[in-house]
C-alpha cells in the first residue's frame, strides 16, 4: 500500500493528538488556532476537534453526523457548497474562504479559511480531512509579521535578538552595517565580539539581569569602537525581554542608538557650563585681597581640582621686590611689553619666583615646563624653554606627552599679562588618566591667567601707593621724643596693617615763643596717599600758623580756609566757592579733617584749647595726698565744625592745669570701632587713665593694651602730656612805667636776676637787647611796660606794652639815628618774634644757655657795628 493511503489509514484523533504533543506550547499553532474536522464517504462530519468547537462555537455533539454545508453555509450559498464536497469527496483537493455564522455573533458572518485533503478509510472509502484557520487570525499573524519585519528589518538602529543563551539570534541589517559583514554571520555570536571586556561584562550583566527580572533596562551608555576603527563611538542601549505565547521568556531585544554625537555635544555643553561656572567663581574669589601671593593662590584655589589636577603661578622678582622699571622700548604692535628687568626685547632672562603650587595629586613640584622648582624659590627659565618663549611672545604654550615615568600627560603655560605687560607665568597641568587640554581650555586658562593678572598688577599698584603714603605719612610725624617746657610728653602712632589703607592721623608738638607749648592732633578723613597728603600739608601749615604765634581759634579758622582751597583748583583763592559748589555737588572733593588744638603756658599753667570736630581732651587731675586718684574728665570744649566745611567760627576754652595733671589728645581710632560704639570707648579711656601717677610711657602702654581699639581697622595716634610747670624762681617779672628811666631800670633788673641763675655770661648780651626792647616800647608801644625773663632750656626775654601795631624790622639808612634796634636783637639773638595778646602786643628774644647744644651767640664784627651805623 502506498506509504499515503497508510498515512490515510492511522487514525484521525491519534494523528492530530501526535501533532499537538509534538509540540512545545507557545508555537505557532498557540497564534494561529489551527481548528480541524474530518467528513467520511457520506459526506456528514464524522469528527470534530477541540478547536473546532471554539472556532465554530457547536460541540461535536451538535455536528458530528451532520452535512457540513447545511450546518454552516447561509441557505444561498448551500447549493455550491454541496457542489464542492462532492468534488472533494471525488479526491480534489481544495482551499477557499468559507462564510460561517460566528458563534453568539447574532447573526454575524464569518470567513475561515478551509483547506480540504481527501484521505481513505480503511475501507478505501474516500473521506476528507479539512482544516481551518480564521481568516481574521491570518491577516493578524501577517500584519503582526509584516510590523515585526518592518521593526526589525527597516529600523535606523541596532537590532539584536539574543536568546536565553545570551547568544545573538537575530540581528538587523542597520546592525551589520557599523559591525561589518552579512546578517546571517552575526548568529551565534556574543557581546564579547563587538565591544572591549569591561564594556562586554557590563553589557552581559544587564542582559543576564533582564532576562531574570523581566525589569527593561533604558540608556545604558555604551562606549567602544567599531571593527576596523580606532576612535570611540558611544551607544546608547536599551533591553527587554521577550515572551512566547504561552507567556515563557525566549529571549532578550536589544535596539542599540549611536548617540556619540549627542554626547560629544553633551559634553561640549558640560564643558562650557563648568567653564563658564569656573569663571563666575574666579570673578568673586580672585582678587579679595590686596596681596600678590594671597592672589595667586586664589587662582591655584579656583582651577585646582576643578580644571586641572596641578598649577603653579611664577611671578617677576623685581614686581615683587617693588621694583617698576619699564622696558626701554615696546616690543611692537599688539605685543605686550615686556616685564620689570628685560630691556631691548632681549630673552626674559629676569628671575622668577614662585609664588603659589597646588596639586589633587601629588605634592611634588609641577616639572611639566622645567625643572622642578619649589614655592619661594626663585630661578630662571632657560631661553628656548616653553616657559621663556611663553613670557617673550606674551602667547600660551601647550606641552602635550611625557615620559613613561611622567605624572603630567598635558600642561598649559601662560603668560600672566596685565595692561600690556607680562607680570608672571601661570602653568597648569593634568595628569594622565585626565583628559587633555583642547582649545577651549586653552581659552580658559587665558582669561584666568589674565583676571589674576589684573588683581595681581592692582595690587602691585596698591602696594605702591600704600608704601608711599606710608613713607610720607612717617616723614611728617614729629621724629623721635618731643620736648616740650613745663611739659613732660609721651606719645604713640600705630598705623593701619597693611590689609588697610594708609590714613590721615596725625600728632605734633610745636615750641612756641615764651617756652609755651602747641599740642596738635588731627585726623584727616580718608584713605590712601590722598589723605596723607592732605595730611602732610595741613601740619606744615599749623607749624606755619603757630609760628606767627595766633591764638588757637584763629589757627583753627585759617586752617579751615586752606582746607577747602586744598580741593579748589584755584587754590585758596576760590575756597570758598569750591566749598559751596561742594554742599551741592560732590562732597568728597573737598579735605575734611578734624583737629584739635592746644597752646600751654608754663608760666601761668594755664592751657588754651579749641576744637574742630574732633574727639573732646580728657584730662586727669593728681589726686590731694593721700585720697584716691580723681576720675577723668572729658573736657567741655565746643566741638565746632570740622576743617573744610567752613562758615562757622571756632571756640576755645582756657583751662588751668595743676602740677602734675594729666591731659591726653587722641584720635577716634582709640576709642571708636564697629564692634562698639563711641561712648563705651570713651567710658574705657577715662577708666584707663584713672592713676595718673604712674610713669607717663607706662601709661601710655596700659591705655593701648586695656582698650579694644580693633588695631588695624584705623589709624590710632596718643598725644600726652603731664603738667611740670616752671619753677616760680625761673620767672622774672617786673611792670615798668612809661618814663625814660624805665630803660635803666630794665637793665638793672637783668643785671640782678642772671647772676642768680648763674648766667654771668649772658649779662652784656642780654642788657643789650632789653634795653633796645624797652626803648622801642617807649617810643612805639602805649600803656605800661612789662618785662620778663624766663629760664628753661633757654633764656627767653620778653617785653610787652599796650600797642597793637607790630614791630618791623628795616635797615637803617645812613642818615638815620635811630631804627638799628631790632636789627641788633636779630644778629645777636637765638631768635626773636611778637605776637599779639588780648591787650597788645609783645616782643621777645631768646638766648641760648652757656654750654647748651646748638650753635653760639653770634659776635659781630667791626665791620657789621659799622655798616650797621654807616
Amino acid at each position: 500500500m502506498p506509504a499515503q493511503a497508510h498515512q490515510a489509514r492511522v487514525p484521525r484523533e491519534a494523528w492530530h493528538d501526535s501533532l499537538w504533543h509534538s509540540s512545545p506550547p507557545g508555537s505557532i499553532y498557540d497564534y494561529i488556532k489551527v481548528a480541524s474536522f474530518s467528513i467520511g464517504p457520506d459526506g456528514l462530519i464524522d469528527q470534530w476537534s477541540l478547536r473546532a468547537e471554539e472556532l465554530f462555537g457547536l460541540t461535536a455533539a451538535q455536528v458530528v453526523g451532520r452535512d457540513p454545508v447545511d450546518a454552516f453555509m447561509p441557505p444561498e450559498l448551500r447549493e455550491g457548497g454541496h457542489r464542492r464536497v462532492a468534488e472533494i469527496l471525488d479526491g480534489k483537493e481544495w482551499t477557499g474562504l468559507v462564510p460561517f455564522r460566528v458563534p453568539g455573533g447574532h447573526g454575524t458572518h464569518g470567513v475561515a479559511e478551509i483547506y480540504v485533503m481527501p484521505t481513505q478509510t480503511e475501507a478505501a472509502e474516500r473521506a476528507a480531512l479539512c482544516v481551518v484557520v480564521d481568516v481574521r487570525a491570518l491577516r493578524r499573524i501577517e500584519s503582526d509579521l509584516a510590523a515585526s519585519q518592518a521593526i526589525f528589518g527597516q529600523s535606523p538602529f541596532g537590532f539584536l535578538l539574543f536568546g536565553t543563551d545570551l547568544t545573538v539570534q537575530r540581528a538587523n541589517r542597520r546592525f551589520a552595517t557599523v559591525f561589518g559583514g552579512a546578517v546571517e554571520e552575526h548568529r551565534g555570536r556574543t557581546v564579547h565580539d563587538y565591544l572591549p571586556p569591561p564594556e562586554a561584562d557590563r553589557m552581559i550583566e544587564a542582559l543576564r539581569r533582564v532576562l531574570e527580572t523581566g525589569e527593561s533596562v533604558t540608556d545604558l551608555r555604551i562606549t567602544g569602537a567599531a571593527p576596523g576603527r580606532r576612535e570611540n563611538r558611544h551607544w546608547s542601549i536599551n533591553l527587554y525581554r521577550v515572551h512566547g505565547a504561552s507567556g515563557r521568556p525566549v529571549g532578550v531585544a536589544g535596539i542599540g542608538t549611536d548617540v556619540t554625537r549627542r554626547h560629544l555635544a553633551a559634553r561640549e555643553a558640560a564643558g562650557v557650563r563648568r567653564n563658564l561656572a569656573l569663571l563666575n567663581e574666579a570673578g568673586h574669589r580672585i582678587g579679595n585681597s590686596l596681596d600678590l601671593e594671597t592672589t595667586a593662590r586664589e587662582l591655584l584655589d579656583v582651577t585646582v581640582p576643578g580644571f586641572c589636577d596641578l598649577a603653579a603661578v611664577d611671578l617677576y622678582q623685581g614686581l615683587l621686590l617693588g621694583d617698576d622699571d619699564r622696558p626701554a622700548r615696546p616690543q611692537g604692535p599688539g605685543v605686550p611689553s615686556l616685564p620689570p628687568g628685560q630691556r631691548n626685547g632681549r630673552a626674559p632672562s629676569a628671575p622668577l619666583r614662585r609664588v603659589a603650587f597646588a596639586s589633587a595629586v601629588s605634592d611634588a613640584p609641577l616639572s611639566g615646563a622645567g625643572a622642578p622648582v619649589a614655592v619661594g624659590e626663585t630661578h630662571r627659565y632657560p631661553a628656548a624653554s616653553p616657559g621663556a618663549l611663553a613670557l617673550r611672545t606674551a602667547r600660551p604654550r601647550t606641552i602635550e606627552g611625557g615620559g613613561p615615568d611622567d605624572l603630567v600627560q598635558s600642561t598649559l603655560v601662560v603668560p600672566m599679562v596685565a595692561h600690556d605687560t607680562v607680570v608672571g607665568l601661570a602653568q597648569f597641568s593634568r595628569t594622565k588618566g585626565s583628559e587633555p587640554f583642547g582649545e577651549r581650555d586653552r581659552a580658559v586658562a587665558v582669561e584666568l591667567a589674565a583676571r589674576a593678572a589684573v588683581c595681581i598688577d592692582n595690587a602691585r599698584l596698591y602696594r605702591r601707593e600704600h608704601e608711599r603714603a606710608l613713607i610720607l605719612q612717617r616723614s611728617l610725624l614729629p621724629p623721635g621724643d618731643p620736648e616740650a617746657a613745663g611739659l613732660d610728653i609721651a606719645c604713640r602712632y600705630l598705623p593701619g596693617n597693611a590689609a588697610t589703607e594708609v590714613g590721615g592721623d596725625w600728632f605734633d608738638v610745636i615750641e612756641l615763643p615764651g617756652h609755651r607749648t602747641a599740642l596738635v592732633v588731627g585726623d584727616v578723613m580718608g584713605r590712601g596717599l590722598r589723605a596723607a597728603v592732605a595730611m602732610g600739608e595741613l601740619r606744615t601749615a599749623v607749624r606755619t600758623l603757630a609760628l606767627l604765634d595766633l591764638e588757637p581759634a584763629e589757627v583753627l579758622a585759617a586752617l579751615d580756609e586752606i582746607a577747602r582751597g586744598l580741593g579748589a583748583p584755584g587754590g585758596s583763592q576760590q575756597a570758598s566757592r569750591a566749598a559751596l559748589q561742594a554742599r551741592d555737588a560732590d562732597r568728597s572733593e573737598v579735605y575734611l579733617a578734624t583737629c584739635v588744638y592746644a597752646v600751654y603756658d608754663p608760666v601761668t599753667r594755664r592751657c588754651t584749647i579749641a576744637n574742630a570736630g574732633h574727639m573732646p581732651p580728657v584730662l586727669v587731675e593728681p589726686p590731694e595726698p593721700g585720697a584716691p586718684p580723681r576720675p577723668a574728665l572729658l573736657l567741655e570744649v565746643p566741638p565746632g565744625m570740622p576743617l573744610g566745611v567752613g562758615g562757622e567760627p571756632f571756640e576755645e576754652v582756657e583751662v588751668e592745669l595743676p602740677e602734675g595733671a594729666l591731659l591726653a589728645l587722641y584720635t577716634d581710632g582709640l576709642v571708636e570701632s564697629r564692634d562698639h560704639p563711641l561712648e563705651e570707648g570713651l567710658r574705657g579711656l577715662r577708666e584707663a587713665l584713672a592713676d595718673p601717677v604712674r610713669p607717663l610711657e607706662d601709661v601710655c602702654d596700659h591705655v593701648l593694651n586695656t582698650l579694644d581699639t580693633r588695631h588695624g581697622e584705623d589709624d590710632i595716634a596718643l598725644l600726652m602730656a603731664r603738667v611740670q610747670g616752671l619753677p616760680v624762681d625761673a620767672v622774672g617779672d617786673w611792670q615798668l612805667p612809661r618814663e625814660a628811666r624805665s630803660v635803666g631800670r630794665a637793665r638793672e633788673l637783668a643785671r640782678a636776676k642772671l647772676p642768680a641763675w648763674g648766667l654771668e655770661g649772658l649779662l652784656d648780651t642780654t642788657e643789650l637787647l632789653v634795653s633796645e626792647l624797652v626803648t622801642n616800647a617807649l617810643r612805639y608801644g602805649e600803656g605800661e611796660i612789662r618785662l620778663r625773663l624766663l629760664l628753661d632750656r633757654t633764656l627767653v626775654c620778653e617785653v610787652w606794652d599796650g600797642n597793637l601795631v607790630q614791630p618791623r624790622r628795616r635797615r637803617a639808612r645812613d642818615t638815620d639815628e635811630g631804627g638799628r634796634g631790632l636789627q641788633l636783637v636779630g644778629m645777636l639773638s637765638a631768635g626773636w618774634g611778637t605776637r599779639r595778646t588780648h591787650r597788645g602786643k609783645t616782643v621777645w628774644f631768646e638766648l641760648p644757655l652757656p654750654g647748651a647744644e646748638g650753635d653760639p651767640l653770634p659776635e659781630l664784627s667791626a665791620e657789621q657795628l659799622l655798616n650797621m651805623y654807616g
